[in-house]
């Protein structure tokens, strides 16, 4: 017998239709319509999921607007109407495309969007179709009342998040910066979901970001036979920058958001953070601190490799991919020690650069998120944190609009959240996606 709110699994695997709630099922067809995102321009796209939900948005009586910034790179923006016109604006946005995924690394096909044991499985079901589902369920529950939000909403599905937005946030920022006219605050991912803090759950609200920087390592060598003896060599030489880039230990350094965070963390794990250290008090936390520790520092992480096109010939040019995320305002600083890392002959080619925010925890739209979640979850512990990773909240923030991560779950204490975000077999419960369908209508009514 299901639990409630859990579907029954048919022949197929992927649920029977009478057991899945309307969340879960917009979610499953997102997940199958696979709009995977390799980076540096090359993707399926997204205008297939955005005239899904397109096509949903005008069944609510809205009138979706959809922007191509070349083709096949979608985004979805409707405006909805307030009770109270006089206040700013909120935009509400999540992304459509996802990263890639191998269907022979995971338990089930990533794109077949199938349900099992109370799970939506598949990639996108944490990052971040199971948000997008979320915020068209619970706009549908208050328009299908016959009611309207508090303020009035800037609903947006962008492109290309996955790639630093060129093609999807920051596209609509640079040319129709007008759909955005009037808002100030946004919500969206990576927030609002709860963790397990020494038997206390715990929601992490996000309330900032660490700046991206993605750079390109380039070595160049002599071409010659595999059999020579080639001391010009452009994988030895690119190899060397690889490690001591990868392998360089970044000081901590807390910034006002990890302070709070980490004190509040200490206090749940009855400890003295002074005399831990916030590494310690981090890896203490237990599955968050897969996330937390990198806000602690500046990461650099070695992504993707590529040189040569045959076993027994030296080539002339080796490439590195580095994905490094530093603290807002230590862009410079760091790229300087990048490139005091590698050696002089190893160029340094910026591939993307957006910057990191920070926004305080407190304020009305705080006070409105935390307020929501306990409404529906009495007992909830709220948490500033920072997020590793960067969002389209960079690209709003350009005309003054101020981003939080506030995606709503209340998950299970065993539950490794955070390691699902790009990882294998993402999965998310599907009493989880009916808690933020919840949770975000409640917010959206009141705030």
């Amino acid at each position: 017998m299901s639990n409630p709110g859990e579907a029954t699994t048919s022949a197929d695997g992927t649920g029977a239709e009478q057991g899945i709630d309307e969340t879960a099922r917009i979610a499953r067809d997102l997940i199958r319509i696979d709009t995977t995102n390799w980076g540096e321009g090359r993707a399926k796209g997204e205008t297939d999921a955005a005239a899904y939900v397109s096509e949903h948005l005008t069944s609510l009586g809205l009138s979706p607007r959809t922007y191509e910034s070349r083709p096949g790179r979608t985004t979805v923006v409707a405006r909805v109407e307030g009770r109270d016109r006089s206040k700013p604006a909120l935009v509400v946005h999540g992304h459509l495309d996802v990263v890639p995924a191998d269907p022979s690394d995971w338990t089930f096909d990533p794109f077949a969007g199938e349900i099992h044991d109370g799970l939506l499985w598949g990639r996108g079901a944490v990052d971040m179709k199971n948000m997008d589902a979320m915020i068209l369920t619970a706009l549908g529950d208050i328009l299908r009342a016959g009611e309207a939000p508090e303020r009035d909403l800037v609903v947006a599905f962008f492109a290309d998040e996955e790639d630093g937005g060129l093609f999807g946030s920051h596209f609509m920022v640079d040319e129709h910066p007008d759909v955005f006219a009037g808002a100030t605050e946004a919500i969206s991912e990576v927030g609002g979901y709860s963790v397990d803090v020494a038997g206390t759950r715990a929601y992490l609200l996000q309330t900032g970001e660490k700046s991206l920087v993605w750079i390109r390592l380039i070595a160049r060598g002599r071409a010659a036979h595999g059999s020579r003896m080639v001391s010009d060599n452009a994988v030895t030489k690119l190899a060397k920058a690889v490690v001591a880039i990868g392998g360089h230990e970044w000081p901590v350094r807390l910034t006002q958001t990890t302070n709070e965070l980490v004190t509040e963390l200490a206090r749940l794990l009855d400890v003295d953070p002074v005399a831990l250290g916030p590494d310690e008090v981090v890896l203490r936390s237990g599955t968050a601190s897969g996330f937390i520790r990198a806000t602690l520092r500046t990461t650099s992480n070695p992504t993707l490799l590529k040189a040569g096109y045959k076993h027994n010939v030296v080539p002339e040019r080796a490439e590195a991919l580095v994905d490094i995320r530093t603290l807002a305002g230590e862009e410079d600083d760091v790229l300087l020690a990048v490139r005091e890392l590698v050696d002089d002959d190893v160029d340094i080619e910026i591939v993307h650069r957006d910057i990191g925010l920070e926004a305080p925890f407190s304020g009305p739209l705080v006070d409105a998120m935390t307020g929501a979640l306990k409404a529906n979850d009495p007992d909830a512990v709220v948490l500033p944190y920072l997020l590793s990773g960067g969002t389209d909240n960079k690209a709003l923030s350009r005309l003054g609009i101020t981003g939080y991560g506030f995606a709503p779950l209340r998950l299970p204490a065993d539950i490794d959240f955070p390691a699902m975000f790009h990882g294998v077999d993402e999965r998310v419960p599907l009493d989880a996606l009916v808690f933020g369908r919840t949770v975000l209508r409640h917010l959206l009514a009141t705030y």
